[in-house]
């Protein structure tokens, strides 16, 4: 069973598909302005798989079974201000379904987008990647989960989308594995001298040092430590949420002009009047790791500590909650930190990777139609049948 990727940005889906066919990629596609990302998965692979840029007339080298790829999924992610289905960022789902449906034609092209692939904003993304694929000779699939039934400690959906060659759709096994926690996940890793990522810190502050839980160690719990607050709480806690429910930012407000912090005084009095008056906040701050987190994404890499050392983590423990390996390298760490986030988990991805050699090996039960889309987190299945519409099926 050989395979290859094309946008694979930093790995991790070609990661799960090398644990599950056990080889590498036969080679790697990409189009120009992805390099930077791809660079860590290629230093990874010591160079020794081809890399071929299609934007500079590169081509595939040979055909394989299977291809996969995480395109941009900024264009319907929840944290995009602008998301929409004529979002840009959509388009490389369509080239690259173009041209690996078209030229290349493997068994299978799957890939991971955002959960909205699978709403009615992915709707008309959706019909356009369907008529690629039946343009092609190919079926089209979903299938939605959360990070968190794959055994991780992130609370993440996650949507994937498959192309099969022929009439019919493969059903999947679901999966449901007990979620691990998030502190002991942290805890596991081991900070090795002779580990560059271990020596970096993703955030060099001192999080007690951080006014809102400075607040909370000193003042709401009495003088205590950062290691004897994570022994305390009873699930992943935020500082400023913390505080709500305990005190008001008027209070915290005193507290702050006394102890140095104007600028933050000025930040609580705004907070104070802002909830006051019905409406929201920014929170993202200090993360205190017990049980789960959600999405590994945004602020969460330098403001998530260690459980029990006063520190936030090292490069090599962020990479380790993406399940990257042990001696994967993230190059220029400072400045590309956030391509991690730009990632699935390896060990998610490799349910859908599993699924697919099922489906090679004619393991897993087919229906005869041309769109299916199945809920993991359900434990369900929809399948398109006579002249039922897309805005009827679509959950």
């Amino acid at each position: 069973m050989s395979y290859a990727s094309i946008v694979p940005l930093i790995g991790g889906e070609t990661l799960a598909m090398e644990n599950v066919f056990g080889e590498r990629p036969k080679y790697i596609m990409t189009y120009e302005g992805f390099q930077a990302n791809e660079s860590h998965l290629l230093h990874h692979y010591n160079h020794e798989v081809p890399y071929l840029n299609l934007s500079e007339g590169a081509s595939y080298t040979e055909k394989v079974n299977v291809i996969n790829t995480v395109c941009p999924c900024a264009g319907l992610s929840s944290l995009s201000p602008s998301a929409a289905s004529n979002n840009p960022m959509n388009e490389w789902m369509f080239t690259s379904a173009e041209y690996v449906l078209g030229e290349v034609q493997p068994k299978v092209f799957w890939g991971e987008n955002a959960p909205r692939l699978a709403s009615k904003m992915g709707e008309p993304v959706v019909k356009r990647l369907r008529k690629i694929g039946e343009k092609h000779g190919y079926t089209f699939s979903i299938f939605k989960t959360k990070s968190i039934l794959h055994g991780l400690s992130q609370v993440r959906d996650r949507t994937f989308y498959f192309f099969w060659k022929g009439d019919e759709v493969p059903l999947f096994e679901y999966v449901l594995e007990k979620p691990t926690m998030i502190a002991d996940d942290i805890r596991a890793v081991e900070r090795k001298d002779d580990d560059p990522m271990s020596q970096i810190l993703c955030n060099e502050k001192i999080p007690s040092e951080e006014p809102y839980y400075r607040y909370v160690l000193e003042v709401l719990e009495g003088g205590i430590t950062h290691t004897e607050f994570q022994d305390k709480i009873e699930k992943t806690t935020n500082p400023m949420d913390y505080i709500e429910e305990r005190t008001t930012y008027k209070e915290v407000a005193k507290w702050m002009r006394e102890n140095g912090y104007d600028n933050v005084a000025k930040k609580c009095d705004r907070q104070y009047h802002k909830l006051k008056s019905g409406g929201n906040i920014m929170r993202k701050t200090t993360e205190i790791p017990k049980d789960k987190i959600g999405a590994f994404v945004g602020h969460m890499p330098t403001q998530l500590t260690h459980p029990d050392e006063d520190r936030y983590l090292t490069v090599r423990e962020a990479l380790s909650l993406m399940k990257l390996p042990e001696d994967f390298i993230l190059l220029e760490p400072k400045k590309s930190l956030n391509h991690i986030c730009q990632n699935v988990p390896v060990t998610t991805a490799e349910h859908a990777a599993r699924m697919v050699q099922r489906y090679l090996n004619n393991q897993l039960e087919m229906v005869d139609t041309k769109f299916l889309v199945q809920d993991n987190k359900k434990r369900t299945y929809k399948y398109e049948k006579n002249s039922l519409q897309l805005t009827d099926f679509m959950v």
